[in-house]
């Protein structure tokens, strides 16, 4: 029997009051403490928050206290835990021009800062995981930011929060998190490409991965899953945002799976095949049109979409014909290394089989078969094949 996939929400979800640029709020806010015991209702293994989620923000100390003890007692109560926490760096006005790359370099000491005391309370509630999610870090105008200056200071407040991380011996892994666009015209570290490239220049790259977003990856119009492959074979898929999206637009945040649905589909194949042993966490809104019943109502839909596709995945890859059109279409074989055990480039060189005896017009009359397989795979996403 295979263990129970771990869902975790963060706060700022369910707890999202449908404020945007055109309305006000259509839900009262949502009590922390309520939001635990309502998703451990529900079968949750986890929740998330930004500090500003859980502790509004300018609170003095006697409040925040407060709070953190009313939260931990709900964890207690209800055995949820925190796998991950992260900083609000983008909603009060300091940071009009980001956190850790704003021109001001006063803003960006009061980040770095921010972001400490944070990781700190993490570190006492057991997080595993620190996301850094720099939807300020970035500009409107080039005329306004230096590039090459702005990864300088973007690449020393990561490895100031990491080296804090390891002088505490807190445990964390820091997971950035990529996004194109919204809020600002132009976000730094856009894509899953972008954060690995930036990663490797890190002084602290051991403990910093990615944590990507569904609808982040499609605004860009790429491929979330093979961006998702990517993070995986590089060993820095540290956590993950699901959710939904219809293509390269605003950041719609819907229920998972109900966007791309063969690319949820093949996600969550290969989020349970490839390797990453972390909670799948829902980052996504309820629809404004929904009372607090709905809300809860959304959240038990991520759970159950993720559930049906897990189950759905598992199915297609036992099924004797997928088997057989994997190894039609040569999928398998794409495993087998190009070069024989101890073959050097010079052997290959010299290898007439591999060239002058190859027959290109030949090899080209064969097609591979992926349409069938396609076909295959949508069938067992709708559920026309059990």
């Amino acid at each position: 029997m295979t263990d129970p996939v771990k869902f975790s929400f963060g706060l700022w979800t369910v707890g999202w009051r449908a404020v945007d640029p055109f309305g006000e709020a259509t839900r009262p806010a949502l009590d922390p403490v309520e939001a635990v015991h309502k998703l451990a209702e529900l079968g949750a293994y986890g929740v998330t928050f930004h500090d500003d989620d859980l502790i509004p923000f300018g609170s003095d100390d006697t409040a925040r206290d407060a709070q953190i003890a009313r939260f931990k007692q709900a964890l207690a109560d209800t055995g949820l835990v925190v796998p991950m926490a992260t900083t609000n760096l983008f909603n009060h006005p300091v940071f009009r021009d980001g956190g850790l790359t704003s021109n001001d370099r006063s803003v960006r000491r009061y980040a770095l800062r921010k972001v400490m005391r944070n990781m700190d309370l993490a570190a006492e509630l057991g997080a595993h995981t620190y996301v850094l999610w720099g939807g300020r870090e970035g500009s409107e105008t080039d005329a306004a930011k230096d590039v090459a200056a702005a990864l300088d200071r973007y690449r020393e407040g990561i490895d100031t929060l990491a080296q804090y991380v390891k002088d505490n011996d807190y445990g964390l892994r820091l997971a950035l998190e990529p996004k194109p666009n919204e809020p600002r015209g132009d976000i730094f570290l856009p894509t899953i490409g972008h954060a690995l490239a930036f990663i490797s220049q890190l002084e602290h790259h051991d403990i910093v991965g990615l944590n990507p977003e569904v609808g982040h990856e499609q605004m860009a119009g790429l491929n979330f899953v093979h961006g998702i492959g990517q993070a995986l074979w590089q060993g820095k898929l540290f956590h993950i945002d699901l959710n939904g999206q219809r293509g390269p637009r605003y950041d719609q945040d819907l229920i998972f799976g109900h966007g791309d649905l063969l690319s949820a589909f093949f996600l969550v194949d290969l989020l349970e095949t490839g390797g990453y042993d972390g909670p799948r966490h829902f980052d996504y809104k309820p629809f404004r049109t929904e009372d607090i019943d709905g809300v809860w109502a959304s959240a038990a839909a991520n759970m159950r979409s993720y559930t049906l596709l897990k189950e759905r995945a598992e199915a297609f890859r036992k099924d004797p014909e997928v088997q057989a059109a994997l190894a039609a279409s040569r999928v398998p074989e794409l495993s087998v290394p190009t070069l024989a055990p101890g073959e050097t480039p010079a052997d290959l060189r010299n290898d007439k089989s591999a060239f002058e005896e190859f027959d290109p017009d030949k090899a080209a009359e064969r097609g591979y078969g992926f349409a069938h397989l396609s076909q295959l795979a949508f069938e067992y996403a709708v559920g026309a094949r059990l």
